[in-house]
C-alpha cells in the first residue's frame, strides 16, 4: 500500500534527495518548479501558498480539496491521496523527484 503524502514525507523526501537535482534549491536555477501529481487522474499542480502565489519549494497546504484526505482540528492539511506525488514541472513535462536527480547526474 503506497504511503499518503504528508509535511514529514516531503522532509524525509527532501533528506533523500538532498545532493541532487531532486530538491528545489538545487534545481530552481534550471527551470524545475515544485508540483504534485496525481496518478489516479493525471493532474498537475504547481506548489502555491495558500492565497494562490506559486511556491518555490513543495507545500501542501495549496493544494485542492480533492486531493485532500485529512485536516487538522485548524484546518491545516494534514496528509494528501496516497496517488499524489511530489515532483517538478520543466518545460510543461512532470519529473518525479527520482527523474529530476538523475539531471543532476547523481541517482537515487
Amino acid at each position: 500500500m503506497k504511503q499518503q503524502l504528508t509535511e514529514q514525507r516531503l522532509v524525509q523526501e527532501n533528506d533523500c534527495f538532498s545532493n541532487t537535482a531532486g530538491v528545489s534549491g538545487n534545481n530552481h536555477s534550471l527551470g524545475f518548479l515544485p508540483a504534485f501529481r496525481d496518478g489516479g487522474t493525471g493532474d498537475i499542480y504547481l506548489s502555491r501558498f495558500v492565497d494562490g502565489r506559486r511556491a518555490p519549494v513543495h507545500l501542501l497546504e495549496g493544494l485542492p480539496d480533492e486531493v485532500v484526505i485529512q485536516r487538522t482540528a485548524a484546518g491545516d492539511i494534514r496528509a494528501i491521496k496516497s496517488s499524489v506525488v511530489s515532483g517538478f514541472v520543466h518545460k510543461g513535462r512532470f519529473y518525479t523527484r527520482a527523474e529530476a536527480a538523475r539531471v543532476s547526474g547523481r541517482r537515487h
